[in-house]
């Protein structure tokens, strides 16, 4: 009796043992099997290239995390108008309403005016200053601070690089000609150009032309040539400045709803973070890669008369900006400590790219 119970007994264990050995990555393929499905909408049309569709845009990043998590990630992705109107896509997805949306973090001043800084900043950081800011120095980090009240978080995903000053129906030769302007530009820009008073709306991108065509507004900044030529400002205004001041970069927000973000697994994060830092590099070379030869069409067969700004009114920018930054730091704590943050490392990385960037230009033709 005493051996028939004894083997028994280790019977027993070794059959336990094999059944948890067996149940244990069960368990793990079940969580890593799981598949999730999240709506992301867009402030931007659809077809709209960069923004929605093509290299680096919103659809190209939900096919790469498609992709890259073998179908485990699926994110189908709503253009402008589709599911929402343009610019309620951060409400909807604070809401819980859709997991994620895409568009510029500088549309939620009303709702937290620091969250300018992390699309762009008026003679501020370019794309290298501004991409080492948010991923090496304290970017991300405050980006996430900014956020944490409205249950979302945010992360770069793409970024325009240098913007064009913009489209005006009538010559800027001075100051003065700003004075009574209506202008379409959003973000920090506004607030310096109301203080040159220009009345400053903001309208999102497909509604850009008509306003224009129909004399609603008499200028309007949207991206750059590629970008700019598509949507037909060209036909509605023929002036076209130079300097990219108001945007010497321009980021794209990936937002994301914080409870679905939590649902993920490890993995899938890491996807979903590679793919955003992806397009935000493949955006940016797209870009570089498409508006010269854009540029070089508008001046030689649509007639855009190319111009830079004076030095008169680029000093008086730089004036009104510094105004503008000082007011907005005053008046919101959280603004002020993005502000600082920006501006501690951007004094850094000037000393770096004054050095870096400074070439000997020398015609080899």
């Amino acid at each position: 009796m005493s051996i028939n119970r004894r083997s028994f007994i280790k019977t027993g264990i070794a059959a336990l043992g094999a059944t948890a050995a067996a149940s244990a990555p069960m368990i793990s393929r079940a969580a890593s099997d799981k598949t999730f499905v999240w709506k992301m909408t867009n402030a931007y049309p659809a077809g709209a290239p960069f923004y929605s569709t093509g290299p680096g845009s919103a659809e190209d990043f939900c096919r790469m995390v498609d992709e890259m998590s073998g179908g485990r990630l699926k994110i189908k992705h709503y253009a402008a108008g589709e599911l929402l109107p343009a610019l309620e896509g951060f409400d909807a997805c604070s809401n819980g309403i859709v997991e994620m949306n895409w568009a510029n973090a500088y549309y939620w001043a009303g709702k937290t005016p620091a969250a300018q800084y992390f699309t762009t900043v008026p003679f501020g950081m370019n794309f290298q200053g501004m991409n080492a800011w948010i991923y090496h120095g304290e970017g991300q980090k405050l980006w996430d601070e900014v956020y944490e009240p409205f249950n979302v978080m945010g992360m770069p995903a793409g970024n325009t690089g240098v913007q064009m000053t913009g489209w005006f129906r009538e010559p800027i030769e001075s100051v003065e000609d700003f004075d009574g302007l209506r202008m379409r530009i959003p973000g920090l820009a506004g607030k310096v150009y109301e203080q040159l008073g220009v009345s400053v709306k903001l309208l999102p991108g497909g509604e850009i032309f008509p306003a224009l065509e129909r004399g609603v507004i008499d200028a309007a900044e949207f991206v750059g040539p590629y970008q700019d030529r598509r949507l037909g400002l060209h036909m509605a205004a023929k002036h076209y400045y130079t300097t990219g001041w108001a945007e010497p970069c321009n980021v794209t927000e990936l937002l994301v709803n914080k409870d679905a973000w939590a649902e993920l697994p490890e993995d899938l994060q890491a996807i979903v973070r590679q793919a955003a830092a992806t397009c935000n590099v493949i955006s940016h070379t797209w870009s570089e890669a498409n508006n010269a030869d854009a540029l070089t069409d508008l001046v030689e067969n649509e007639g855009v008369k190319l111009g830079t700004l004076s030095p008169e009114i680029i000093a008086r920018l730089k004036e009104a900006t510094a105004d503008a930054l000082s007011d907005l730091a005053a008046s919101d704590p959280m603004a002020k400590k993005v502000n600082d943050s920006y501006f501690a490392f951007k004094k850094k990385h000037d000393l770096w790219q004054r050095r870096s960037e400074t070439v000997l230009q020398t015609d080899l033709a």
